[in-house]
């Protein structure tokens, strides 16, 4: 029975020496390809970690993947800033390492008791299967923010430099040297990359607001290709966006205001005021006993 116990002991260290040794040789060695030269385009954490398994489940699952769920991620993955990082493939893929690891754990933790039920491990798995899309679209979520967050700021500052004499690509230029790093910033660099390559610029501006899809910012590249077209100055078209986007951002802040006392509702009712009935009628309760009134 000791001696069994010194095995499982053994084996238990060496495999968690094997996992944090592993964990570090991944962490340590950047997975970017030749393409991904910019910081924001590295891969993220997750499938960092399972590359050398999600890899080889990308290779066999991508035949079966419908075009319609392959258009689903690339396109979710496109509105995350991760385009050039994860493809559709081995997106999936991770969904299918993370599916295993939860049922997997679970399995372990359920060992004293003997072998988990089946349904319990497919609930697991499931879960775990669900966990990256709900992480990409909280991902999507965050970025929208962001981007709406930080549109004002870079309209004013492109209107500055429009208005100072420089050409739309130059202010673009200038605000993304003097702006704050964010996704905004990254998706105003990819289009001065593309149009320094020798891409049109309209065509450009076009697919930044298909990247972007927000209503926001296809608003202003469609003033700006209406500027470009009928020969008007650009100083008012993006002075009177900027105005706008102050505006929402305004009404969407006071929105959240009103918003704040609902959601904070189901909490109070919840914890704090069964916390506070039991404060304000423990003493009550104590004297009743004390009388010998609940007895």
């Amino acid at each position: 029975m000791i001696d069994s116990t010194i095995v499982v002991l053994v084996a238990a260290g060496a495999s968690v020496a094997l996992g944090f040794a592993w964990l570090a040789l991944v962490l340590r060695a950047p997975v970017v390809a030749s393409s991904r030269v910019h910081e924001r385009d590295r891969v993220p954490l997750w499938w960092r970690l399972c590359a050398p398994l999600s890899r080889p489940i990308a290779g066999h699952i991508a035949p079966l993947l419908s075009a319609r769920v392959r258009f689903d991620r690339r396109e979710r993955l496109r509105h995350a800033g991760l385009e050039f990082a994860l493809d559709a493939e081995l997106f999936v893929a991770g969904q299918c390492v993370a599916a295993i690891g939860l049922a997997l754990l679970v399995a372990l933790a359920w060992s004293p008791r003997g072998w988990p039920p089946a349904g319990v491990l497919v609930v697991a798995a499931v879960l775990g299967f669900l966990l990256p899309s709900n992480w990409l679209r909280e991902r999507v979520e965050s970025r929208r923010r962001a981007l709406l967050r930080e549109l004002p700021f870079y309209l004013d500052v492109i209107t500055l430099a429009v208005e100072s004499g420089s050409n739309l690509s130059g202010a673009l230029a200038h605000a993304v040297d003097k702006g704050p790093r964010g996704p905004l910033r990254d998706e105003f660099e990819r289009f001065l990359r593309d149009v320094r390559a020798g891409r049109d610029r309209r065509e450009a501006l076009r697919d930044l607001a298909r990247r972007v899809a927000l209503p926001a910012v296809g608003s202003l590249v469609a003033a700006l290709l209406l500027a470009e077209t009928q020969g008007m100055s650009l100083g008012p078209v993006l002075r009177a966006q900027a105005e706008q986007r102050r505006t929402e951002r305004f009404l969407r802040a006071e929105r959240l205001a009103m918003e704040a006392p609902v959601k904070m509702l189901a909490p109070l009712l919840v914890f704090i005021f069964p916390c506070t009935f039991v404060m304000l009628l423990f003493p009550l309760a104590a004297r009743m006993l004390e009388e010998g009134w609940l007895r």
